[in-house]
């Protein structure tokens, strides 16, 4: 089964200055464009997930401006696609899965923002659609989240979506695991 690299929302806005800054979202960005050299050299598929706001009311990733641009560092290249969602889930109302089908794409890995949302969202479909999940944990980044009055540091809202993940959604590995493991 072939593989693809799934980068999701690696937008300006989740970026220093932007409208919803990420915690450690520039060593997120830095691990994504690891990977994302390496596929490009192994010559392996890759698509770029978009996120614009459709929603009444959103206050980032607001269509046209440079907030929802990808990031310099992670831009995609002509040949690459770029797929625009409009929800958490990169899978609803978008051309996903019939571009994931006609490469005959079995295995996903997965990067981006932010954990405890999109990555989160689109994992847990892409295994209900029967492909098999990675996520590269320290390629993704998220921020601090608050609930019933207690903050929940942006560290312990990663791990803990990332603990929900490992089973039986997604392998979770770093970085460096997946790129020694590539030839």
């Amino acid at each position: 089964m072939n593989q693809c690299l799934m980068l999701i929302d690696l937008q300006n806005d989740y970026f220093k200055g932007g409208r919803m800054e990420l915690v450690d979202m520039e060593k997120a960005a830095a691990n994504s464009k690891l990977l994302l050299e390496k596929f490009r050299k192994l010559n392996w598929s890759i698509i770029h997930i978009q996120h614009i706001s459709a929603r009444p009311g959103a206050t980032f990733f607001l269509p046209e401006t440079d907030g929802a641009a990808i990031h310099e560092m992670v831009a995609p290249r002509a040949n690459e696609p770029v797929v625009v969602k409009n929800f958490p889930n990169s899978f609803r109302e978008t051309e996903l899965t019939e571009i994931l089908k006609k490469a005959q794409t079995g295995n996903l890995i997965i990067c981006g923002a932010m954990s405890h949302m999109c990555v989160d969202a689109t994992t847990r479909a892409a295994f209900d659609l029967g492909f098999n999940c990675t996520v590269a944990e320290d390629a993704c980044a998220t921020r601090s989240l608050s609930f019933k009055g207690k903050t929940i540091n942006a560290s312990d809202v990663h791990a803990s979506f990332m603990a929900a993940l490992s089973v039986p959604y997604a392998k979770i590995v770093t970085t460096n695991e997946l790129v020694e493991a590539m030839v």
